[in-house]
């Protein structure tokens, strides 16, 4: 009777159906021990536990505590000065007092759920691919709808004569008049020459709306795409995770005001001045005035046309000093008969390119189909 009782020790319930042998007997296992049955359940439970599927595991590792974006407001008079001290350490801030109304915006949220509401053969007909515009679903999609996203031009063009979006083409204009705003602020406050100006055929405007169930993890569809400001209208309570330079954050916009985001054409054309943001922001789910809906995300990019060439924007003084210490008269890219001391010309000499022309068109297609990106995709470019 010892030895059977023995091997039924030596033996323990697999979750899965079979039998698994235990460890050799300890102390507390040992048929003379007070503590042989608790001993035993303990080993039974420490099993289970490590079977454990590992969707049922804890998580190791907490995501990081939602922080509020710096705020500017358009109608300060130091808004210049703010823009600077924002974009240079940080490359992200929430603006309010942008004149937009949360109507507009509501309205304009409805027609973007309306969108994906649509079967996808409709989808596709309405929206054709023509990267980056157009209708697309990822690969990996789910039967609601996870990983759909489109991408729409300022006129918000579509094959079909049925949908209204009255209300999201008008928010995308008033959101680039924003975008050009700030890109003219800040061109000022770093010392660039804004090479887009109020000139249509100077920038393009692309309205990314994304959508994610939430429960899930985030979701950004449609890839990575390069932009020179990122605006994003906070609707409602919604954290948003952000891929900046110092690292993944986690930002909390107060309702009503706009996140705008840097990204990296802006940290070229400043000559790396500037911190960035890499890709969209990312709606953090499953919390928020959204948590048992659907959410949708409505990002405007405002960026370059394809057949630019990004290149950094820093004055190219001509004429170096005479080595008297009197004021010249320096001709460069951006500076045409000013008065420049000599302390003034030699640190112009001293700043040096941090990179390396490229095409956008080029660079856009590769950011945008690399998916995963485990580096910086400007330090290519980098000198």
């Amino acid at each position: 009777m010892a030895s059977s009782a023995h091997k039924q020790q030596q033996q323990l319930p697999n979750i899965y159906g079979a039998a698994t042998a235990a460890p050799p007997p300890t102390p507390s296992t040992l048929p003379n021990n007070h503590l042989s049955t608790s001993g035993a359940a303990a080993d039974a439970l420490s099993k289970l536990l490590h079977r454990l599927p590992p969707t049922l595991s804890l998580p190791t590792r907490r995501s990081p505590s939602a922080t509020s974006p710096p705020l500017a407001s358009l109608s300060d008079p130091n808004l210049i000065g703010r823009l600077q001290s924002s974009f240079s350490q940080l490359g992200y801030f929430q603006l309010t007092n942008h004149d937009i109304s949360s109507q507009l915006a509501r309205s304009a949220e409805s027609e973007s759920l309306g969108l994906f509401e649509l079967e996808k053969d409709k989808k596709d007909a309405y929206f054709p691919k023509n990267w980056p515009l157009g209708f697309e679903a990822d690969d990996e999609e789910d039967e609601e709808g996870n990983g759909e996203s489109f991408c729409l031009d300022s006129t918000c063009s579509t094959e079909s004569t049925e949908l209204s979006l009255a209300s999201l083409r008008e928010l995308i204009g008033a959101m680039e008049k924003v975008g050009l705003k700030i890109i003219e602020m800040l061109s000022t406050a770093v010392g660039f020459e804004n090479p887009l100006g109020k000139d249509p055929a100077q920038f393009c405007s692309l309205m990314w709306i994304s959508q994610g169930l939430h429960g899930d993890k985030p979701v950004l569809s449609g890839g990575f795409y390069p932009y020179v400001v990122g605006l994003q209208y906070q609707i409602q309570h919604q954290k948003y995770s952000l891929l900046a330079d110092s690292g993944r954050v986690v930002v909390l916009p107060q309702v009503d005001s706009i996140l705008v985001t840097l990204g990296d054409i802006a940290q070229v054309w400043s000559n790396g001045k500037l911190k960035k943001v890499r890709g969209r922001p990312v709606a953090c789910l499953g919390d928020g005035d959204y948590k048992d809906s659907r959410c949708v995300t409505m990002t405007l990019l405002v960026t370059p046309p394809a057949e630019s060439r990004v290149s950094p924007l820093i004055p190219k003084a001509t004429l170096t000093s005479s080595g008297t210490g009197q004021h010249e008269i320096i001709e460069d890219d951006h500076i045409h008969g000013s008065l420049v001391t000599e302390e003034e010309e030699e640190e112009e000499e001293e700043e040096t390119l941090m990179f390396e022309s490229f095409d956008f068109e080029d660079y856009a297609w590769r950011l945008y189909h690399e998916r995963l990106h485990l580096k910086d995709p400007l330090d290519r470019y980098r000198i």
